[in-house]
């Protein structure tokens, strides 16, 4: 087969793979409210089928690049295609919730070794004048495979079932990796002297599991009981921990000299806390369901709102943050998702369908605006020598961001909820439309504060720039 050729045959079985990871995120989220019914479960314990998920790809995003490097990337983003088209499987025949949950954990290794590889390789496969090109296809398959998934899952879910949104994995797996393993080139594995940061590993998961667990069994035991006060000392001693051994490891899984650079941490620190955001739009689908009482296809199509204003934002963006700077344009979109959130906060048993996309509409051009250019900023704060490790830090934030932010929200929404029956934990099933519409207000309201925080973050780094800052970003 001629190179040229073997160039886009790898983009193409790189880009289905990353499309099906991708989609996966929001075909599950969509289902959560069905799940709840079919496993008679309840709200904190249906919240880990989406949680188990993004807890190990936060774990293992900067793990899965130096296993490319260890034992080849072609080798390693094809285990993680056959990983995740196996766990995809699995979870369809789940039994239970539980069982769901610890399978979706599964399914995320393949995930992230994908995720963690795709760039490199199209990067490789491609000569330096058309490797823009190639990553914005493997670009816009993210932002698609975002867009479609709470759309398709919603058909899905109305005309097949829930044990079909995994289930559509499986032709799309086996084409990715006959094509994976046909056409794209061997790459050798880096030299022996790799290592990997297995304490740094370990105490990320520790903080993330113990952090997460403590938040949702807190939701259905009270915050005050002994178990939970427990996890959530535990996940503190341990990311004071991995802060710790990050700083002495010879080959830190993060490494934190990066953020002696104000700007650089200053812009991280934004998108993580826009990212905690977004971990609460898994509400939205619950509101959908248990208020609108909305068939899964409309609320599939709705809950799309959100992705593809943000897709068609996000270019228009960036590009006005290379005509006047990063900062402005960042701050400009955090405002336009403060007021989004206000916005949500005002969401109604009675609201109509263009009530709603009204109300959504705004968040998904924040986010939009904001994103492109502070993620512009990030890259440009970073040395040049260190831009690899600045991009994976960029996804770590976000990945982050949404592990912090759907426990945290979650509980926000469980305890006003309960407060508004009984005082005591809530089980959203058993709530009225007006329960359910005062969590969901109170919840967007706490959104708010957070990303007027981020605004004033993005503010005062404004100013700073203004007065002569050495150190710009944009």
């Amino acid at each position: 087969m001629k190179p040229i050729a073997q160039k886009w045959w790898t983009l193409f079985g790189v880009g289905l793979g990353v499309f099906m990871s991708t989609l996966d995120g929001g075909i599950t989220n969509i289902a959560l409210p069905a799940l709840l019914r079919v496993f008679h479960s309840d709200f904190p314990t249906v919240q880990w089928v989406a949680l188990a998920y993004l807890m190990v790809v936060a774990s293992c995003t900067l793990v899965a690049a130096r296993l490319g490097d260890l034992r080849g990337k072609k080798r390693t983003f094809a285990l993680g295609i056959v990983l995740f088209t196996i766990g995809s499987v699995l979870c369809a025949l789940a039994p239970g919730i539980r069982a769901l949950a610890l399978l979706r954990a599964f399914q995320a290794i393949g995930a992230v070794l994908m995720g963690g590889l795709g760039m490199a390789i199209v990067t490789t496969a491609f000569p330096p004048r058309e490797r823009g090109l190639a990553l914005g296809f493997i670009g816009t398959t993210v932002s698609v495979g975002i867009a479609l998934g709470p759309t398709l899952g919603g058909l899905i879910l109305g005309v097949a079932g829930w044990r079909w949104l995994f289930l559509v994995n499986l032709p799309v797996g086996i084409i990715a990796w006959l094509v994976v393993r046909r056409q794209v080139p061997d790459d050798p594995p880096a030299a022996s002297g790799e290592r990997f940061d297995i304490p740094g590993t370990l105490l990320m998961f520790l903080t993330l599991g113990a952090y997460t667990i403590g938040m949702t069994m807190g939701q259905r035991l009270g915050f005050a009981r002994p178990p939970v006060l427990i996890l959530l000392t535990t996940g503190l001693v341990a990311l004071i921990g991995f802060v710790a051994v990050e700083r002495r490891v010879r080959a830190p899984m993060l490494d934190l000299t990066l953020f002696r650079s104000i700007p650089f941490a200053l812009n991280l620190c934004m998108g993580f806390l826009i990212f905690v955001v977004m971990g609460g739009m898994f509400l939205l689908p619950f509101f959908l369901d248990f208020v609108l009482h909305l068939p899964p296809q409309k609320a599939g199509l709705l809950i799309a709102t959100v992705p593809v204003s943000m897709g068609l934002v996000a270019p228009g963006a960036g590009a006005l943050a290379d005509r006047f700077g990063s900062r402005i344009i960042s701050l400009a979109g955090l405002l336009v998702t403060v007021a989004a959130c206000l916005l949500i906060s005002t969401l109604h048993a009675n609201v109509s369908t263009l009530g709603y996309i009204l109300r959504l509409l705004p968040f998904g051009i924040g986010i939009g605006m904001f994103q492109s250019p502070n993620n512009r900023a990030v890259m440009q704060a970073a040395p040049h020598h260190r831009l690899g490790v600045a991009s994976g830090l960029l996804a770590l934030s976000r990945t982050l961001g949404m592990v912090t932010g759907m426990p945290l929200l979650g509980a926000i929404f469980a305890l006003r909820i309960g407060a508004a029956t009984h005082g005591g934990p809530a089980e959203i099933s058993q709530a009225t439309h007006g329960e359910i519409v005062t969590g969901l207000s109170w919840t967007f309201r706490f959104a708010a504060v957070v990303l007027l925080v981020s605004s004033g973050l993005a503010a005062a780094a404004w100013r700073g720039d203004r007065r002569g800052n050495r150190e710009p970003v944009a």
